[in-house]
């Protein structure tokens, strides 16, 4: 696989300089549609959390079990973080009520 250069050269940190500089007034929207209907919209599309590899001990059937049902290209240990992260947000949920 070839290697990309993401080095930026002098002028392209000039411009980048000037953009920043810029005012939010004196930017030129005109060319963007402005968005009016969000009903589509979906949150956190983009938002990757970062991993931490650890060592955790998981009891042996309770790995069996999410790699027996692991699907595709998506692994158990995929299964497994999903299943606690869904975990957590209905703890949360309940704390907030």
């Amino acid at each position: 696989m070839k290697k990309r250069n993401f080095e930026l050269t002098e002028k392209q940190r000039a411009m980048l300089k000037a953009l920043e500089e810029m005012p939010d007034d004196r930017i030129d929207t005109s060319d963007i549609p402005e968005v009016l209907d969000w009903s589509n919209a979906r949150r956190g599309v983009f938002y990757r959390p970062v991993k931490q590899q650890i060592t955790l001990r998981i009891d042996a059937d309770i790995i069996a079990w999410f790699k027996a049902r692991a699907e595709g290209s998506r692994g158990y240990q995929t299964d497994i973080n999903r299943a606690l992260r869904r975990h957590v947000e209905r703890c949360e949920r309940e704390m907030t009520r």
